[in-house]
């Protein structure tokens, strides 16, 4: 992102359209004093989140941010100051109070692209009220199309539950790295399922991703190390149908699984090319190349890996000790252990039975 707008320096901008709104008469103010959206005079209400005025018993007002479908209202743009409120709140043209929700997003996001752009994202949760609020309000002000595509993620899963603290199965990624996972590992556990599909958040998919990610570090420094003399002309053939099957997917509401295979399917075969000696250097630096260019949609850093620097003696000492005492069940002292190595760089990762080790900063 190039801009981080805060909603509290763009008061000036949601007035101006409170005004606007007002003035086309989309808009009223209340008894209170609070100034509501009227849902009723904007005939495309419900386009996004498939709902039909019609069908409700009856609209009235709303002052609260989040509702249901069942309870669509006319929605607050500017709340009226109350005692509630305390310190928070501004003394403005069109009263002294403060911005609703909705207001604040159609605001900021017209302003720094435009009363039309082309994507809108967000979690489903959003797509009623908030992002179908956020269109009432932009369309009644310019009489334009707000958004072209509107693309809503699922929800996370974690063990195949909603997460949550009383679950115990909240996590941060600040929790996720102390417990030693590789950040690439996380961030490939949620780009490998599509956007529109829930995701299963599971320890056992996390170290399957490492795995994952260290397979393509290995092809990447074994496309770098490698020396050949013959050219083979299925190195072309192998990089035009993996590029053109990503792109084919990708292009396809962002269908991550099958591009994904494509990329796979890209690697065993080179792989098997560099096994045989069937390629050149130059074909090697071709499929290298190839490679930095799905990073640059997939962002797992493959410019980067470099070949791992050899552990040392005290190191490899320490490992060991530490195996013994887990078979011993030595739990305590083989946690000094793994933190002892932490602490100089050194993460150990526990799974199927074996530990790997990563240095981080």
């Amino acid at each position: 992102a190039y801009v981080y707008p805060r909603a509290t320096k763009h008061i000036k901008e949601m007035v101006a359209l409170v005004k606007k709104l007002l003035k086309k008469d989309y808009a009223y103010k209340a008894e209170d004093d609070s100034i509501y959206y009227d849902i009723s005079k904007f005939k495309d209400y419900g386009k996004l989140s498939k709902i039909k005025l019609k069908n409700l018993k009856s609209v009235s007002k709303v002052c609260t941010d989040e509702y249901t479908k069942e309870q669509a209202h006319d929605f607050a743009l500017w709340k009226a100051w109350t005692p509630k409120d305390k310190k928070v709140f501004w003394k403005t043209e069109i009263g002294k109070g403060r911005p609703g929700w909705h207001l604040e997003c159609s605001v900021m996001s017209m302003k720094y692209l435009g009363k039309t752009f082309d994507i809108h994202t967000g979690g489903v949760d959003l797509i009623f009220p908030h992002h179908e609020n956020e269109i009432a309000q932009a369309e009644a002000a310019t009489g334009k199309q707000f958004v072209k595509y509107w693309l809503h993620n699922e929800w996370l899963l974690v063990e195949g539950k909603k997460m949550s603290k009383s679950l115990g199965n909240f996590y941060t990624l600040r929790d996720l790295l102390e417990k030693g996972y590789d950040p690439l590992a996380i961030r490939y556990v949620l780009l490998s399922t599509h956007y529109r599909t829930k995701l299963n958040f599971t320890f056992k998919e996390l170290d399957s991703a490492k795995n994952i990610i260290e397979r393509f570090q290995e092809f990447m420094l074994r496309l770098k190390k490698y020396k050949g003399k013959k050219h083979n002309k299925k190195i072309n053939t192998l990089i035009k149908k993996a590029k053109k099957d990503f792109e084919k997917h990708m292009n396809n509401d962002l269908n991550i699984s099958p591009a994904l295979a494509a990329v796979f399917n890209f690697i065993k075969k080179v792989n098997k090319l560099i096994t045989d000696k069937k390629i050149s250097t130059k074909d090697a630096k071709q499929a290298y190349t190839q490679m930095l260019k799905f990073d640059k949609v997939l962002g797992l850093k493959l410019k980067s890996v470099k070949q791992k620097k050899k552990l040392s003696k005290k190191h490899k000492e320490l490992i060991k000790e530490r195996e013994k005492l887990r078979k011993q069940r030595k739990w305590k002292q083989a946690d000094k252990i793994r933190e002892q190595l932490k602490k100089e760089g050194i993460v150990l990762e526990d799974a199927d039975g074996k530990t790997k080790w990563r240095r981080v900063k």
